[in-house]
Parts: structure tokens; C-alpha cells; sequence
């Protein structure tokens, strides 16, 4: 079994203490987070996109920016991200993830990125990763005139060549996000849950013999026992007035449109629980497939500090628009 490795030590500052007694799962509710030195480095400004107090967006290939962060001691206490779904968008750009001839690649090199993504998360900290699945088709190109479908299909893409008998076989749903988390599991990770987004409205699958799809899964991943959730933050209060935590099926609505120049965009609600639940006062949310910016600008909008990454510029600079709005409209504050 591969394990998590350690990586450089940040500079860190405790969060203030109470007088529970002092146990592992006490001591995980009190996480050290990134001193502001540290996370405004030289090096770190020098290579982003967009620097402030606050926010860093990295317009990279996701592992060289991971292999930066690592470097330089970055200590993110949440990282949230949804990442390109298997053969279901060609972002356009070099060493793009998600157009693996196979899908045992695609997994393979997802699990890739978040084992590197491990060295910048910080030991009590956790990983959310919203994925989807997709069935092998074997058609061939697309040649349906339907608008919709055109938009969503570019050429060949690997799941339209023929299959290799096994997973890949027409008609077969893929099983990838349960696939990947397993394959976390066997490099080192925990699987606390599979949270369920339920979508109440999804688009509609033009099939005729199956159900439509309309769920996908927000996997949370830790690297030890004793992590930080503060289940407060979102929790359901019962009828004798304790706080429950959050249920593991959500339903949310998906974001409807392509305005924003992003195709594959969430909602905020999608990221409340994961930010809220795993992030402590003043602490680093990091999002390495940052797209348009949705886990960033909820992040930014409740005290945290943010780290994007995301090799296509044209979501790097959207990205930087919002967050610039932000201050603009005087929902952030730097002093």
C-alpha cells in the first residue's frame, strides 16, 4: 500500500485552545493554520496569476502547481474540487485530464493529482471531490443534429471507440467514481463518506431503456483518524436541541446555462458543507481544478483564505474577475 508522504513543515499558527481535555480527536478540533507570511510568499506572488492577502490563483498544469505549493510548505485545511469528469469536456489545453484512452488511466492519474495534493493538505485536514460517472458507448462520432447533444460531444471521444471487452463494453455504466475512491483507499486515504448530490431537475438523458442519471458523488477522503469537522457549522438541530451532523444525500439544484464562459459549473450549496464543516477560522481552502471559481468565491465570502489552480487561462482570468468584484462590491475586506 502506497502511503500519504509528509510534506515540507509551513509556517503555522495554533488556533486558541478551551479547556476540554486533551485527547486526539480534541486536539484535531484545534488544526494549526498557514501564518499570513507564509502564505503571501515571494515566490508564491511571483508565480500566480493573482495575489492578495487572501487569494492566490495559479494558472498551471495542476501537478507542476502542486509540486510548487508542496515546496513552498503550503498547508490547505480543505480541499475542494470537482475535476473533469471521464471523456465529457475538452478543455484544450496541454497534458489535460479526462481524455485518457482508457478509464483505468483516467482513474489512475486523478488518484495521481490527489496524492500529490495529499503533501499540501494539512494531517488533519480533509479532500472533497465531486466526480461523475459516464457510460462506454462504442458508437463512433456523434452525428445527431440535436443541439444539445452536439454541444456535449467533440469529435471521438474515448468512450465512442470500440471497448476493450471488459469495463469498456457498449452500454456499460463505468462505476468511475466508486473505482477512484477505492483506488484512494489502496493509495492510503480514508473514505469517511459518499455523499450523494441529487440533482431535482437534470437535463435529460435521451435514452429509452434505462433510468436517467440524476446524482452524482461528493467523496470526502482523510489522510488520519482524527481530522477537523465542525458539524455545527451545518448541522440539523433534533427535537431535544442537540446538533445531528449534515445528512449524506444533497439536493441541490445543478447551474443551468453557460454564462460566465465555464460549461461545467456548480452551485455554491455544493461546496457550503465541505467549506464550513472542514475549514477553521482563517484557514486555506484549495481548489485544484478551480474552473470558474465556485468553491473560491464561497470561501472568500465567509473569512477564508483561497488557493485556485487551473491551466486554461480564460477560467484563471474569470476566476480573478469574480474575485475582484468581490471587493468591488465591498463583501470582502483585507484590513
Amino acid at each position: 500500500m502506497t502511503r500519504i508522504k509528509k510534506g515540507t513543515k509551513p509556517k503555522l499558527v495554533d488556533l486558541p485552545d478551551d479547556s476540554r481535555p486533551l485527547t486526539r480527536a480534541n486536539e484535531a478540533m484545534h488544526p494549526q493554520v498557514m501564518s499570513e507570511d507564509a502564505f503571501t510568499s515571494k515566490r508564491l506572488r511571483n508565480a500566480a496569476a493573482y495575489s492578495d492577502e487572501t487569494a492566490l490563483v495559479l494558472n498551471m498544469d495542476v501537478r507542476e502547481a502542486l509540486s510548487l505549493l508542496a515546496e513552498e510548505g503550503v498547508k490547505a485545511n480543505c480541499i475542494v474540487t470537482s475535476p473533469p469528469f471521464y471523456g465529457q469536456r475538452d478543455y484544450e489545453v496541454e497534458r489535460q485530464i479526462g481524455l485518457e484512452a482508457h478509464p483505468s488511466e483516467f482513474i489512475s492519474t486523478l488518484a495521481d493529482v490527489f496524492e500529490a495534493a495529499g503533501l499540501v493538505l494539512a494531517d488533519n485536514g480533509s479532500l472533497w471531490v465531486n466526480i461523475g460517472d459516464t457510460y462506454w458507448s462504442g458508437k463512433g462520432e456523434h452525428r445527431s443534429g440535436e443541439a444539445k447533444q452536439s454541444a456535449r460531444r467533440f469529435g471521438i471521444r474515448p468512450q465512442d471507440k470500440k471497448g476493450d471487452g471488459k469495463w469498456c463494453v457498449p452500454k456499460q455504466l463505468l462505476l468511475i467514481p466508486h473505482r477512484f475512491a477505492i483506488e484512494m483507499q489502496d493509495r492510503g486515504w480514508i473514505v469517511r463518506n459518499d455523499n450523494v448530490w441529487v440533482k431535482p431537475n437534470p437535463i435529460p438523458d435521451q435514452v429509452r431503456d434505462r433510468c436517467s442519471m440524476s446524482h452524482e458523488y461528493v467523496f470526502h477522503f482523510v489522510k488520519e483518524r482524527w481530522y477537523y469537522f465542525d458539524k455545527n457549522a451545518v448541522g440539523r438541530t433534533s427535537e431535544t436541541g442537540t446538533v445531528l451532523p449534515p445528512l449524506d444525500t444533497w439536493e441541490i439544484a445543478p447551474v443551468r446555462g453557460q454564462s460566465g464562459r465555464h460549461k461545467a459549473r456548480f452551485s455554491e450549496e455544493l461546496v457550503r458543507i465541505p467549506v464550513l464543516t472542514t475549514t477553521p477560522p482563517r484557514g486555506v481552502v484549495l481548489d485544484p481544478f478551480a474552473g470558474s471559481g465556485t468553491s473560491l468565491i464561497f470561501a472568500l465570502k465567509h473569512g477564508f483564505r483561497v488557493i485556485g489552480i487551473d491551466a486554461k487561462k480564460e477560467y484563471c482570468d474569470l476566476m480573478i474577475d469574480q474575485i475582484k468584484k468581490l471587493f468591488d462590491e465591498g463583501e470582502l475586506d483585507l484590513e
